[in-house]
């Protein structure tokens, strides 16, 4: 089978998702587990399934996603939480316009489908966020979501730097002033498995924001 897509999972201790979330994983995609420092057994778990299993010892999201994209090989890599919250089989919506070359970078909008799914001030920091960006870049985006894709090797050109919470951001910011085409899809979003590490709660959502405002002021 030709792998079109590789499937980067960020995991800190995933066990009581990943077992589905690899399920739901459709033909023509590959997932690479990237684990990031978990002790419940995530990593024995992804290669029980078959998953590519990649250890970034450099704890930090960007650190997890950037070690996923390095280790890619598909033409076309997406990114996607490992707890649970997307459902792979809807990874069509977001690589497959860029499969077809008719975007460069696709983010996948949250819509929830519990209202447990998305904490309120984590929604109200995407958005607080997004309308600094639209400030100062014109662009329309109206989720900085954790599921997305791009090309591999365009991904790899734009010299990501951030390996913390800063990220998504900072891949957005460079996608713009390379004149990537961004495209925006709906993607369900679910209550995740597990506790968030990051914008579930407070502390994690004021770090994911300072680092993105940094960001913000750098590239923009």
């Amino acid at each position: 089978m030709t792998i079109r897509t590789d499937v980067v999972l960020p995991c800190l201790n995933e066990a009581a998702a990943l077992p589905s979330v690899l399920r739901s994983l459709p033909a023509g995609a590959r997932a690479i587990v990237v684990d990031n420092g978990s002790t419940d057994g995530s990593a024995d778990i992804a290669r029980a399934a078959g998953a590519l299993v990649v250890e970034a010892s450099r704890r930090g999201y960007g650190a997890a996603v950037h070690a996923g994209l390095c280790a890619a090989t598909a033409p076309v890599v997406a990114f996607c939480d490992a707890d649970g919250s997307f459902d792979l089989t809807q990874l069509d919506r977001v690589a497959g316009p860029v499969l077809r070359g008719e975007s460069d970078l696709v983010f996948g909008r949250r819509r929830v489908v519990s209202a447990t799914a998305w904490p309120l001030h984590a929604r109200f920091a995407n958005t607080a966020l997004l309308a600094m960006v639209r400030r100062r870049t014109g662009l329309r985006l109206q989720d900085l979501g954790p599921f997305r894709a791009g090309r591999r090797e365009q991904l790899l050109a734009l010299g990501m730097e951030d390996r913390r919470s800063g990220y998504p951001l900072e891949l957005l910011l460079r996608a713009w002033r390379g004149g990537l085409r961004i495209e925006e899809v709906d993607v369900d979003y679910h209550p995740r498995l597990g506790r968030s590490k990051v914008t579930g709660t407070v502390r994690g959502t004021i770090t994911a924001v300072l680092d993105m405002r940094r960001m913000l002021r750098r590239l923009a």
